[in-house]
């Protein structure tokens, strides 16, 4: 686990070219590995989302560390992609980054957090499961064939108010 401070901030379009960097070390060497595939959060053009409002970066000691998507629907909050550098990953910076989520969907009213990943991606299943996500549902994964996507659900408990008490 890291002691670094983090800082979570909007991404901008100077961003985008490190956003990629970031999203692809992140996810070909492990969907490779497990898949044999590489996964559209890769390989996608992030400007659209960028000028969305839908990207955010971690930093650490003001370096670009880890980046998060969050798509804003009208009763939950989508966690499209969350990728770490890999030379920081195993540090906490991934479970910043969901706890991250969890802030944004509070602070926009929503208290359901929901996500998606490759049945075969047995890691991101232990680390969603280990942060209260649980499994919804299972579905053809619409651009792979024969590959199956888990979506998951973590629903967030209402703030409890302090007004009154001592």
């Amino acid at each position: 686990m890291t002691t670094a401070p983090v800082k979570f901030r909007r991404a901008n379009p100077v961003d985008k070219e490190v956003i990629q960097r970031i999203s692809a070390d992140s996810y070909i060497p492990a969907y490779m590995a497990v898949l044999g595939t590489i996964p559209k959060p890769a390989t996608e053009d992030y400007g659209p989302r960028i000028e969305k409002g839908e990207v955010w970066v971690l930093e650490v000691e003001d370096e670009p560390t880890g980046i998060a998507v969050l798509e804003e629907r009208a009763d939950h909050l989508l966690v499209y992609s969350i990728a770490v550098k890999p030379d920081a990953q195993r540090k906490g910076y991934g479970i910043a980054l969901l706890n991250f989520a969890d802030q944004r969907a509070i602070a926009l009213g929503l208290r359901e957090i929901r996500l998606y990943t490759n049945e075969r991606m047995e890691g991101n299943l232990r680390l969603y499961r280990r942060r209260g996500f649980v499994e919804i549902a299972k579905r053809p994964h619409p651009s792979s064939p024969g590959q199956v996507l888990v979506d998951m659900i973590r629903r967030l408990d209402p703030p409890v108010s302090r007004i009154g008490s001592d």
